[in-house]
């Protein structure tokens, strides 16, 4: 299990979802179950009932408008499905940010071990530290705008 993800790898598989007219979290989710490119083996209901689970238990605002959410059950079988997916907001909702930001952007993390979770989460996390990245966010990058910077970084 000790396969190297690449962020922008993961990031064109999931593609990106825009314009998403959301006041809460799980509104959110709501809207993106169906638009997310999921594997055969997981249904929009999974995902819905996994992201929803992991919300309630602690919010995954990270701060600088940027949000991780992440099923806290594993759902993909393979590390072949494992993707990405940016979901822009139509208006940044509040999220309860360590920074106090309200959030625009959310990375939604489909992993299939927590090896691979981890190594997803730290990666992100590292270029949302990074100023440049952050500005393709604000300014609603394509999945090969943000793939392309993540594999630069």
């Amino acid at each position: 299990m000790g396969e190297n993800v690449n962020i922008g790898d993961l990031i064109l598989r999931g593609g990106v979802i825009g314009n998403v007219d959301a006041d809460t979290p799980f509104e959110v989710y709501e809207q993106i179950k169906t638009k997310i490119k999921l594997p055969k083996s997981v249904t929009p209901a999974q995902l819905l009932e996994g992201l929803s689970a992991r919300e309630k238990v602690l919010s995954t605002a990270v701060g600088r408008g940027i949000a991780l959410p992440h099923c806290r059950d594993i759902l993909l079988t393979g590390s072949d499905e494992q993707q990405i997916t940016v979901v822009y907001l139509k208006e940044p909702i509040d999220m309860n940010a360590p920074d106090g930001r309200k959030v625009d952007t959310m990375f939604v993390l489909l992993t299939s071990n927590s090896q691979s979770h981890l190594q997803v989460l730290s990666r992100l996390a590292g270029l949302i530290k990074d100023d440049s990245f952050v500005e393709l966010l604000r300014s609603r990058a394509s999945a090969e705008e943000l793939a392309d910077a993540a594999n630069k970084i």
